[in-house]
């Protein structure tokens, strides 16, 4: 058929079963145009089709002949939407940008044709980008970004770069992610899925196709969803065929599907032997902290302080009926990570024996070393690629699925192989926050001190294990004694991984409201109250800045709002570990006057890149135009891997010492070059070809652990902290809640590149009001088959989900850390859930307890 594609006459040959996208993606080679949730949901593989916008995942190729398509690369770079979205940072990980970029660029050309140079407000713009997701939550910056090319502010080329150093490639559709990578002669793997909760499996029976088991050694699955085997064929089409054709033999085992059923006496057992035992998967980061079993039930009281005092004083106040103990159970549901690029993996070996992975993953080195452990090879045959990652929040460490797969049916075929899961395994079997129900007690003294902290918290992480919720609240509001205990309930379900602050937004959801009850019930400031209570002077500072914010100062009293629409506001602190990687290296190199950095990190999103960046620039004295920074390559010197909120303060540090390496270096050979300012663009042309490296050296006073552990990390000394207040409107009628405006305080030291560090912060936020509001995880629970395995079932926050957010950054208190500054992507939206709850509170007097806040909740509990 006969196409226009980017004012370039094309003709293309398909079939009825195709669909535009993957004509577009695969057919024309403009991989800019993404695919991700193939329902018309998302909005990533949004095109122009005769100057309209349309989701080209739902549009059958047929439908193009003779029709005008115009993708993100046909905008060429220079609209003003694609140069506001660059000059706003309204991106971070950039997959779903190229389809906001196309949709905004239509409606910035609409907008200005009907109304001229006028801004439009928040809701035109929301409600012209509703059809668009973007899991990172970078909202803000599409406000401003779509506000600011309605206004003609980017008509003309900018006279400085964008904040982040690839936001021209991701704007124009340039920038290369797992899933736009096809080799010649590739072929495509797909994963067969167990179809029973528990069973063993006597037999596969691949059908003729070639095929590769995936299953354990025990040949046991444990839930609906869990990878059997995978087979291979020359197209996707005939690889979902081969699949379908695959049959597997079940011996059926009793499986335990709901947590309540799973703690009684003679209900099915996940691991019946400490073989099993030991093989469960984690849902924490680092190390599985120690427990010990019982059935289905793990428990962990590490962490505890004085936890017989804690007790005797809990039990004492209860007898008593002593008005300062809050007694109270919370639950959260089970949230999923649901990142806009799905988990994916290219595998080929080369004739000498060496494996090369392309893939969407958070770890580069981490996966190169556990794939050389695997698969017998050195590390220096493993050669991992991760130029681009469409986010993963904790779900795309490590040797997953997809890569084993590929890997195997890569060496079985001979050719590359290519492994990447649609949406609906997405949401089955790549992690998820595992769900809690949480028992606290919390204890005042008649003066308004803490006396005592109880926390119980059973977790459902599936199949998974190493809860660490309740040991988390060992670290925040002092020294008082505390009996905490960490439960986890195996079943049948798919596995929990860690996600975004693993345990301390459930552990948050709970503490944070029953603080608020003790300063609700005392009749103070639940600010004072925690201002009291807690002991870090950098969160002494933000309580500072959160009570003299007019919105705190003009609150309503609890409860005493009236009408249908209520407003209230609330207040929760957090707090979250400082971890650094110590090994980490910088390498710099000098190629043709510009200086080429290189780290074995990775960029999810979180701007990686630009923090490299603006050190050396800013340190040599060169324009970002003289700096290029290349990550997510296995095959250079020691970066850190994007999760614990360590990539930043390992890789700012090392920066700064490759640039003072630098100049070192280049003072040595070219004598003139300063000690101190700018270096002289001569002096980087006449040292053409030197190499430095730089490193994250020790902290001044060391680290809270004396060797690195898990994945070369160590734990640092100091807590970094943060103050949410939200502001929610609660229709009283409809039982919804919309949170209108969140003012984040982030305490967490230097901030290295403030506009992305802003952008996180309200990425953050996002994510705390999906967790709080939307997020649920629902499985049939006669099966075990999860229900919400789409991007409609499953909803995450949209573009008019998004409250209008402030972020302030408290920057002192760590100048014993090397660089003076320390991550900040989990403490910026653990506690938003709890302010939020808090906030209904404030709003109605009825206290939230389960998450999400449903609208049936919140009417259940005003008693409409």
């Amino acid at each position: 058929m006969d196409i226009v594609v980017n004012d370039t006459a094309t003709e293309v040959s398909t079939d009825p079963d195709t669909t535009a996208v993957e004509v577009v993606r695969e057919d024309l080679a403009l991989t800019g145009t993404k695919l991700s949730c193939g329902t018309g949901v998302c909005g990533a593989c949004t095109v122009l089709v005769d100057g309209s916008p349309t989701a080209s995942c739902l549009l059958p190729a047929t439908a193009l002949e003779g029709r005008t398509v115009t993708t993100v690369e046909g905008l060429g770079g220079s609209h003003p939407a694609q140069r506001a979205f660059a000059a706003h940072d309204a991106l971070q990980c950039g997959y779903c940008t190229p389809g906001f970029v196309v949709e905004a660029a239509a409606f910035v050309d609409r907008w200005r044709a009907e109304h001229g140079d006028v801004a439009p407000d928040r809701a035109a713009i929301a409600d012209a980008m509703a059809g668009h997701l973007c899991r990172c939550g970078a909202y803000e910056g599409i406000y401003a970004a779509v506000a600011a090319a309605c206004r003609g502010e980017h008509d003309t080329e900018p006279e400085h770069a964008p904040p982040r150093a690839e936001a021209m490639s991701k704007v124009t559709g340039e920038a290369t992610y797992t899933t736009d990578v096809h080799p010649d002669g590739c072929q495509f793997g797909v994963i067969v899925r167990s179809t029973a909760a528990h069973a063993r499996v006597r037999a596969v029976d691949g059908g003729g196709s070639p095929l590769v088991d995936l299953l354990p050694d025990d040949r046991t699955v444990r839930y609906v969803g869990q990878p059997v085997a995978a087979v291979v064929a020359p197209t996707r089409a005939k690889a979902l065929a081969a699949a379908e054709a695959v049959t597997v033999d079940y011996e059926t085992l009793p499986a335990v599907l709901d947590p309540e059923s799973a703690r009684e006496d003679g209900a099915p057992v996940v691991y019946p032997s400490k073989r099993e035992r030991r093989s469960a998967p984690s849902s924490a980061e680092g190390a599985t902290v120690p427990g010990s079993w019982s059935g289905n039930l793990r428990r962990s009281t590490l962490g505890s302080w004085r936890s017989a005092t804690a007790t005797r004083r809990l039990r004492a106040a209860a007898e008593r009926d002593d008005p300062n103990l809050v007694t109270a159970e919370f639950s959260t549901g089970i949230q999923l990570h649901n990142a806009m690029e799905p988990h994916g993996c290219v595998a080929r070996w080369d004739e000498r024996g060496q494996l090369h992975l392309r893939t969407s993953t958070q770890t580069v080195g981490v996966l190169a070393r556990e794939a050389a452990k695997r698969w017998g090879l050195s590390p220096q045959q493993v050669h991992v690629v991760a130029e681009h990652v469409g986010g993963g929040f904790g779900a795309k460490s490590g040797l997953t699925t997809e890569t084993v797969a590929a890997v195997e049916l890569a060496r079985k075929t001979g050719t590359p192989v290519r492994v990447v899961l649609d949406r609906a395994e997405e949401l089955t079997d790549t992690g998820n926050r595992p769900g809690t129900r949480t028992r606290l007690s919390l204890l005042a003294t008649p003066s308004g001190d803490l006396a005592a902290l109880g926390m119980d918290v059973h977790a459902e992480g599936g199949v998974s294990i190493s809860s660490v919720a309740a040991l988390l609240a060992r670290l925040f509001y002092g020294t008082a004694p505390r009996r905490l205990r960490d439960i986890d309930v195996t079943t049948n379900h798919p596995p929990g991984v860690p996600f975004r602050g693993p345990g301390a937004a459930p552990m948050l959801w709970a503490l944070e409201q029953g603080v608020d009850e003790i300063a609700h019930r005392r009749g103070e400031d639940p600010i004072e109250l925690r201002r009291r209570w807690d002991g870090n002077p950098k969160r002494h500072a933000l309580y500072d800045w959160a009570a003299a914010l007019p919105v705190w100062l003009e609150r309503p009293t609890a409860g005493s709002a009236t009408g249908r629409f209520r407003r209230g506001v609330g207040v929760a602190a957090a707090n979250w570990h400082y971890m650094a990687n110590p090994g980490t290296e910088v390498e710099v190199t000098l190629d043709r006057g510009t200086v080429v950095a290189r780290t074995g990190t990775q960029d999810i999103g979180t701007g990686a890149r630009s923090v490299v960046t603006n050190v050396l620039a800013e340190e040599l004295g060169l324009p970002v135009e003289r700096v290029r920074v290349e990550v997510g390559h296995s095959a250079t010197v020691h970066g850190p891997p994007s999760f614990g909120s360590q990539t930043t303060t390992s890789i700012g540090p090392a920066a700064s010492d490759a640039a003072r390496g630098l100049r070192a270096a280049l003072r040595e050979r070219v004598p003139e070059t300063p000690p101190e300012g700018p270096v002289p663009p001569e002096a980087l042309e006449r040292a053409e070809g030197m190499r430095v490296v730089g490193k994250r050296h020790r902290d001044r006073r060391g680290y809270l652990t004396p060797f690195t552990v898990g994945d070369g990390f160590a734990l640092g000394r100091g807590l970094s902290g943060a103050v949410h207040v939200t502001e929610v409107e609660v229709d009283t009628r409809l039982g919804r809640v919309r949170p209108t405006r969140v003012w984040a305080g982030v305490a967490a030291g230097r901030v290295y590149a403030p506009r992305l560090a802003r952008n996180q912060c309200e990425g953050g936020v996002v994510q705390g009001v999906g967790y709080a509001l939307y997020e649920e995880r629902r499985a049939d629970p006669a099966t075990g088959t999860v229900l919400t395995d789409n991007m409609e079932d499953y909803r995450i926050p949209g573009i008019g989900d998004t409250p209008e957010t402030v972020v302030h950054f408290h920057e002192g208190g760590w100048d014993h850390v090397r660089g003076g500054g320390v991550g900040l992507g989990e403490v910026s939206t653990i506690g938003v859930a709890a302010s939020i709850g808090n906030a209904v509170f404030n709003a109605t007097g009825w206290r939230p307890r389960d998450l999400p806040i449903r609208p049936d909740r919140v009417l259940k509990g005003l008693g409409s």
